[in-house]
Formats: structure tokens, sequence, C-alpha cells
């Protein structure tokens, strides 16, 4: 204890450099928590929007459907009695909030003097606005679907001069190779945004199997909602072991469950935060480092008489080395203190500021910075563990001088 008292009182003895250092070690941590805070912030939100505006959190197919997903084919859809056996398995998995039944269909649009190739999505709008909440927000004109209707992204309603109210007509191929017809309204305008599935227009279900001619209920996914998106993992795995006993008549599995993270290629953008959060924390850990280790080098330089005069009476070298461990822990928790409070305050007020960004052709998406505990716990424990071994190499050196040769400096 009189060692640490010593030492504490030692870093008012060059009060400029002390607080220098301190601002230096503060400013890391600054960084780091609004750094991981905006850009966690930023990643929560892209993968809201993919989730909660097209995909869900998990969707279920039949086996081999997603590696010919571009086809859209016909021929790899679930079957009305393994729906039943599905909607049984979703009852009973209490971490799922919702889940609708999509048919996908790769089809063409015409105004009756123009025609394009369009992706729908025959959904029932009930089941679809539980799981993609944010589906209706992304209309731009117009109203939500109903039967008889159809949503249109904006390119294709643009390249058509389709409006509201207008008839389109729907051709699609029947898995039968018949082709068949059907006329619609246009209900609303729907905008594009990024990914592939950002892309698709949108019927009622009912019409698409009206209009491919299905007796049965037959299902190209199932998109599913998660109470809480942290549980994903588990509940896949639970999904996972609850659905490979459901074989088909060559005894092969039915199903396969794909994350979001599977389906979408913004995956590799959060992932790429997620390794820019990391390097950015190096960077400011190192910088850390290296002010504590040139601080504590240059109180060894500048005392180094007085190191000789404490060991000629007999201090030993644990203590001498003890002493200049103890100043460098001590600057590391001040900064760490003062840069906890300060990340703390920018946070909440950069919340408060309410800053918007765009995302894709989505704007004004308010963005929500918040730090967890356990981040800030452990940016305290590194940031800490940083300083301490900046001052090891220094402290060291000091307790291996020779008295005699210090006395002399």
């Amino acid at each position: 204890m009189e060692t640490a008292r010593i030492a504490f009182r030692n870093l008012y003895r060059q009060k400029r450099r002390t607080g220098l250092t301190v601002s230096i070690i503060a400013f890391g941590v600054v960084a780091v928590i609004l750094f991981t805070a905006l850009a966690g912030s930023f990643k929560n939100m892209m993968i809201s929007q993919i989730t909660d505006s097209m995909l869900g959190h998990l969707q279920i197919h039949r086996s081999g459907y997603v590696e010919s997903l571009d086809t859209m084919p016909l021929n790899l859809v679930i079957e009305e009695k393994h729906i039943d056996q599905l909607k049984k398995v979703l009852g009973e998995i209490r971490e799922i909030e919702g889940y609708t039944l999509r048919i996908l269909l790769a089809t063409l649009l015409s105004n009756y003097a123009d025609t394009t190739n369009i992706k729908l999505s025959a959904i029932d709008p009930a089941s679809e606005q539980l799981v993609t909440p944010l589906l209706p927000g992304r209309i731009t004109e117009g109203k939500f679907l109903e039967k008889g209707q159809i949503l249109l992204p904006n390119l294709v309603a643009r390249g058509l001069e389709l409006g509201i109210a207008s008839e389109a007509v729907v051709i699609a191929t029947n898995v039968d190779g018949s082709v068949n017809g059907t006329s619609l309204v246009v209900s609303g305008i729907v905008e594009t945004t990024v990914g592939p599935s950002g892309k698709y227009g949108y019927i009622h279900i009912d019409d698409a199997r009206e209009l491919l001619r299905m007796e049965s209920l037959q299902v190209s996914e199932v998109a599913i909602r998660l109470k809480d998106a942290e549980t994903l993992t588990p509940v896949m795995k639970k999904l996972q072991t609850a659905l490979e006993g459901i074989k088909d008549d060559k005894g092969k599995p039915v199903f396969e469950v794909h994350p979001w993270k599977a389906l979408s290629p913004f995956n590799n953008i959060a992932n790429m935060i997620d390794l820019m959060t990391i390097f950015i924390q190096v960077i400011l850990v190192t910088i850390v480092l290296i002010s504590i280790m040139n601080v504590m080098l240059m109180a060894v330089y500048e005392r180094t008489k007085e190191i000789g005069t404490i060991a000629a009476i007999g201090t030993m070298p644990s203590s001498i080395m003890s002493l200049f461990i103890f100043e460098g822990l001590f600057l590391g928790i001040a900064g760490v203190a003062v840069g906890n409070i300060t990340g703390l305050v920018l946070v909440y007020a950069v919340k408060a500021a309410e800053m918007t960004i765009s995302f894709g052709q989505s704007d004004n998406i308010l963005l929500a910075p918040q730090i967890s505990l356990s981040t800030m716990l452990a940016t305290t424990f590194i940031v800490i563990l940083v300083t301490l071994l900046g001052a090891v190499e220094p402290a060291y050196k000091a307790s291996q001088l020779d008295p005699v040769e210090a006395l002399r400096n």
C-alpha cells in the first residue's frame, strides 16, 4: 500500500505529462466505444431492413430448392402433407413469433402493350406482415395487397408505365409445362431494396394457386420470425433436429433450414463491419500501449538518480518495479474512467440527435447507437491490461539499474 501511495503521488510531479497520457488513453477508449456503438447500430439496422422487410429470420425449403433458387423451380415445392407436419413442429417452438407460407414465381408481366420478366412472391397478407413488419413501409404509393391485386416494384411499374388501379396480366408456366395467365389490379408500388429478394413483386397466395392451377396447397418456402433474433442459432438447431425425421418417399430428408445469413449477400457486409471494428480496436489499443511505454520510459530516464538513491538505501528491485507498474496502472484506470464516461455521453448525444442515414433506396433511417455493458467491461479490461504490459518493460529496466551507476547519472 505504501508503494501504491508513493506511485500515486509521483503522478503529480509531472501534471502536464500525466494529463496528456490520461487524455490519450481516454481518447482511445472513447473512439472504441463510439465506433463500436455506431458500427453496431448500422449493422443492426441493415440486418433489420433485410429480415423485417424481406427474408424473415429463418426460412424452410424443400431439400435442393435453394441451390436452384434463381429459377424458382415448381417441382421442388413443399407438398400439403408436409406443410401440415411442418406447422405442427413450428407450433411447438415457443421462440417463434410467427411464420408465413410463400410461393415464388418467375413470370411475365404485361400491360397489354409491353411485356417484361418479373419475379413474384405469392403471400398471405396477414401472416406476411407478422413475419416482415417493415414490408408495408416499403410501399411508396397505394396500399397493401388484397386478393386480385398485385404490388409492383417501382422500377417495373415505371418501365411498363403502370400506376395505381392499372390492370396488368401475369403469365406463368405451370409445373406440367402449360402456360396460364391472370389479370390483376395494381394496388401499390413497393420500393426496390438492395438484394435479390428486394426486387420481387407480390401477389396473393390464392391468386398464385389459381394461376398455377394448384389443386392442393404447395409452397416454395416458409419464412419464420423469432421473438428474439439472438436465439436464431439455437432455434435453427432445434428445427433441424425436429425436421430431420420427416422423409420423402425415397427416404431423404424433406426440409432444409436456412438462416437469413445464408440467403443474403449482406451477411458478408455484416462480417466486414465486425472485422473493421476489431481492426479499429487493435489500432487504438496499440496507440495506448505505445503511449504508456513512452511515458514510463521517460519517467525512468528522468528519475535515474532517484532510483539509484532508493536502491542504495536498501529498496528491493521488486519494490522499485512495483512502483512504476503502479504508476502505469493508475494512468490506465484514470484514462479508462474518463474515456468510459465521455464515450457514454457521446453515444447518448448521437442518439438524442436522431441522426439518419440512407441504406439502399431507403432514406432517413434512424441510427440508434448503443453500447452493451459487456463491451464496455471488455474494453476496460483490455486497456488496463495493455497499460500494465506497457509499464512492465520500463519498470523492469528501472529495477535493474546499478545503484552506483545511477547515482553518477
